[in-house]
Formats: C-alpha cells, sequence, structure tokens
C-alpha cells in the first residue's frame, strides 16, 4: 500500500488557501479515479482506491498543519508503511504559482507541515509533491500569501492543474516521477490550449 498525504487546515474557510492545496490535490485524485467516501481516522480523513495497480491510501490530516506528522504517523505505523511509499502534497512558495516538482527527503524549508513529519516519522526520506505557489517577493507578506485564497485569476489555471495531476497519477503510482512531471505539464498546457481555442475569454493565469 502507498500512502498519499494531502497537507493543509481543516477549517471551513480555509479550503481555498493557498496553504491547501495539498488538500486539493488529493481530493481531485479520489474524485477523478473513483476513491472510497472519506471517512474519518487516524486523526483525519482518508479514502482508499488503486490507480496504476497499485493500492493508495489518501490521507488529509485534521489536525491543523502543525500537528500533520501526528496523523501521517499513525497511519504509517498502522499499515507499516515505509518510508519510501509515502508522498505528501504540499504548497511551496520557492516554486511559481502552477509549477511542480518531486524529491526525496531534504529540509523543511520553514513549512510546518514538513516540519511536523520530519519529526514524527523515522526521518525525511518520504516523496514530496512541491506544488508551487508563488513568493510574494517580501517575508512580511508570506503569512497573508499562504492563509489566503487563490486569486480569480489563478483558479482556471488552478482548476486543469489539479485535474492534470489526477489524470497523471498512475505515473505516480509507479514511482515513474519524472514521466509523472512531464505529463502533468503537458495536460496542464493543452487543457490552456483548449480554453484559448474555445474562445474562452476569462482570465487563465
Amino acid at each position: 500500500m502507498r500512502l498519499w498525504t494531502g497537507l493543509g487546515n481543516p477549517e471551513p474557510g480555509m479550503s481555498r488557501h493557498r496553504h491547501n492545496i495539498g488538500f486539493m490535490a488529493v481530493d481531485e485524485i479520489a474524485r477523478r479515479h473513483g476513491f472510497s467516501p472519506w471517512r474519518k481516522r487516524f486523526r483525519g480523513e482518508t479514502s482508499e482506491g488503486v490507480i496504476g495497480g497499485q493500492k493508495i491510501l489518501l490521507l488529509k490530516p485534521m489536525t491543523y498543519m502543525n500537528l500533520s506528522g501526528d496523523s501521517v504517523q499513525q497511519a504509517a505505523q498502522f499499515f507499516r508503511i515505509a518510508q519510501d511509499d509515502i508522498t505528501v502534497f504540499h504548497d511551496e512558495l520557492d516554486l511559481a504559482f502552477g509549477k511542480l516538482r518531486i524529491k526525496r527527503g531534504g529540509g523543511a524549508a520553514g513549512h510546518n507541515g514538513l516540519r511536523s513529519m520530519d519529526k514524527c516519522l523515522p526521518g525525511p526520506d518520504y516523496w514530496r509533491v512541491r506544488m508551487g505557489i508563488g513568493h510574494p517577493g517580501h517575508k512580511d507578506r508570506v503569512t497573508g500569501h499562504v492563509l489566503g485564497n487563490f486569486a480569480k485569476a489563478e483558479e482556471p489555471e488552478l482548476e486543469r492543474w489539479l485535474v492534470a495531476i489526477a489524470d497523471a497519477a498512475p505515473l505516480l503510482a509507479k514511482k515513474e516521477h519524472e514521466a509523472f512531471m512531464t505529463k502533468v505539464a503537458l495536460l496542464a498546457a493543452c487543457c490552456l490550449r483548449g480554453l484559448r481555442l474555445s474562445g474562452f475569454s476569462g482570465p487563465v493565469g
């Protein structure tokens, strides 16, 4: 079994915050791949399904970001999931909005959800899907940026990005990380071209 965790905060009013993009990603994966209904367990919410021939447990910690590791550790311990089979989807200030990178291990870089996971798991050697939200330009604006909703002009790009991630998920399940990143970029770009060709005149990011 693979454990895919999306990071975010549980308050309904925070659901569209940039900090909650991890929740958005796993929600879209569950929807697109016909996963089971979400249920409360491991101090979070879980949904199960199969992608690319692999059984996947999706997890959204309901502990607030700072204690995300408690929920992840409980799920990983219960199912005896190795760190190499844990993937976390999270927001990344150091990547431009719409850019995605994957890496294994590394530091928390000030991200409280990752810091909590590093503390609760045997170490930091799990996989990270780093989802760029862009940097506001000055450190004094970071909190408001992270804990703010995506701009209306960003919403169309955000939605096609999430769909692309869900559609490319079978490659991620097979740990074909480079292929996954490439397919996400291609699918998102194709969707953008489709919007333009169809005469969509609204903001596209």
